[in-house]
């Protein structure tokens, strides 16, 4: 303690910094309450603002106190100018920090509104906070008098020595962001690898895709994987498709009969069943002679890749239970065989099931 520094001096610096203190902490509990407050709403963005106010909050009050403490103190030139130097340094670390939040929050909140309610692109939200973070650094070594010309020259030599150590990490990097860019896949679309993946694209980050199979289970698949691959994207360029499914019945069968039964239970089912496209026009398509029936192939339409389950499962069903009541046959597979008869006779003819 400097020897011209009396008691009172300290008594009223610590006096100011605890009602810092009281004041940040009752900041933080309004901010709080206006968080929780405005996630009641629909709305995003107060959301945002909400949280950068509480982020804010506790720090910045703390930092005020610790600013106007410092001249109670009377300490010397040199001692203000550093202190000056901390306080400013570490405000511009908390704005840093919560600009990040915030502007990583808007980046996801715009993605959010542009790809719908199951998009997660993180690579987006991670470079942006990255981006505002490093600048905030060099705002701050600035302010504490760091020249930071050399210090981006040498970020520039290490740069290039990190990028070719990290190829296939800046490879997934940037083949993330190309495939966001084009629109091949973005999360919700349903997607199909040439190597056998399949499944809903749940998040695209700086390194890696997460699929989430129909099972329920997280496939990771590099971002680079997707540049050299060929791809099915079943929500493109619309998320309903068509939806095939091959019956056959007996050669004694009415066609056109079969035909019309056929196209009632199918337009029963896109308008009755969950999944189904209402309106749609359900076709049938007559197209092989097989050796114990005539195949046909019934074309229908479903909202979504994942709700073809439940069409083919009420289709199946319904058209089964028609069939019964029109007297329609789904016929056995059988083949005729032609058996020698005994002693040189006439051959004998079995029809085998």
């Amino acid at each position: 303690m400097p020897d011209h520094l009396g008691w009172g001096e300290v008594t009223a610096a610590v006096a100011v910094l605890a009602a810092a203190l009281a004041v940040a902490v009752l900041l933080r509990f309004l901010a709080g309450r206006l968080t929780r407050r405005a996630g009641d709403t629909t709305w995003a963005w107060d959301d945002l603002a909400a949280r950068l106010l509480r982020d804010l909050a506790f720090p910045m009050a703390v930092l005020g106190g610790a600013w106007l403490a410092a001249p109670i103190l009377e300490l010397d030139d040199q001692a203000i100018r550093y202190t000056n130097r901390v306080i400013t340094a570490l405000v511009i670390v908390v704005v840093s920090l919560a600009l990040a939040r915030l502007i990583a929050g808007i980046v996801s909140e715009v993605t959010l509104a542009r790809q719908g309610v199951a998009a997660n692109v993180t690579i987006f939200a991670n470079i942006t906070r990255v981006l505002v973070l490093g600048i905030g650094i060099l705002v701050m070594l600035q302010s504490i008098g760091v020249t930071i010309t050399p210090l981006l020259g040498a970020l520039g030599v290490g740069g290039l020595a990190v990028a070719l150590a990290l190829q296939d990490t800046l490879a997934n990097l940037f083949a993330g962001v190309h495939v966001l860019a084009s629109k091949t896949i973005e999360p919700g679309d349903y997607i199909k690898l040439s190597s056998g993946q399949q499944g809903y694209v749940v998040d695209i980050n700086w390194r890696n895709t997460s699929i989430r199979t129909l099972s329920d289970n997280i496939e990771v698949i590099p971002n680079a994987r997707f540049s050299d691959t060929i791809l099915t994207n079943y929500h493109r360029p619309a998320q309903d498709m068509s939806l095939l499914l091959q019956a056959s019945v007996a050669y004694d069968s009415d066609l056109d009969q079969v035909e019309k039964v056929v196209t009632e239970v199918g337009q029963e089912v896109m308008n009755e069943v969950e999944g189904g496209v209402k309106e749609t026009e359900v076709l049938v398509r007559f197209h092989t002679f097989s050796d114990s029936s005539i195949d046909f192939t019934v074309i229908l339409r479903t909202s979504e890749f994942g709700e073809q389950f439940r069409i083919k499962h009420e289709f199946v069903k319904r058209l089964h239970r028609r069939f019964l009541l029109e007297g329609i046959e789904i016929p056995f597979p059988m083949r005729k065989v032609i058996i020698a008869g005994q002693n040189g006779g006439a051959p004998d003819l079995g029809v085998v099931k």
